[in-house]
């Protein structure tokens, strides 16, 4: 049901572009991301890599000049998420770094504005998380790839998600 619901969305959002194939295809592993990171605390780098390959592959050759602005964006948000991940506190897993770089590389063809709506939403719903933790009294771990997910289905929906010069 999850599946068809952002396949859906997804579908409603792009249209006939060229790039709807490519997103649908990463919809799976990220589902499966989400399921196990929720499960177990961890984001198989199996499943990070499928979805940084199997969709920054098409999406470079589908818009080449987007590329730089892409691979940016993923170093920035894989840098500055290793920094927080060797922080005292174990904020984040490795897998997070990984995973919230290659989101940032995919959203990276379609801008900037796609990367912050992805982070800021992730960064809000983990928030939102943590604080009703914090007020029930139930400290444990929040898995923080389902976020990141979440974060990139929203901004890959709402932010110029047809990439207007493809089409």
């Amino acid at each position: 049901m999850t599946l068809a619901l952002i396949a859906g969305m997804l579908a409603a959002a792009l249209g006939p572009a060229p790039q709807l194939p490519i997103h649908l295809l990463a919809v799976i592993p990220g589902l499966l991301l989400a399921m196990i990171d929720l499960g177990c605390l961890r984001l198989p780098d199996r499943l990070v890599g499928m979805i940084a390959l199997g969709a920054g592959i098409p999406l470079g050759l589908l818009a080449p000049d987007r590329t730089l602005p892409a691979l940016a964006a993923g170093l920035l948000v894989g840098a500055a998420y290793l920094a927080i991940a060797l922080l005292p506190g174990h904020g984040l897993g490795l897998g997070d770094v990984k995973l919230g770089a290659a989101l940032a590389f995919l959203l990276g063809f379609a801008g900037w504005p796609a990367v912050a709506v992805c982070l800021g939403t992730a960064h809000l719903l983990n928030g939102a998380v943590a604080t009703w933790l914090l007020v029930t009294r139930k400290g444990r771990p929040i898995p923080f790839g389902p976020a990141l997910l979440a974060g990139f289905v929203l901004a890959t929906t709402i932010v110029d998600p047809r990439y207007s010069n493809l089409s």
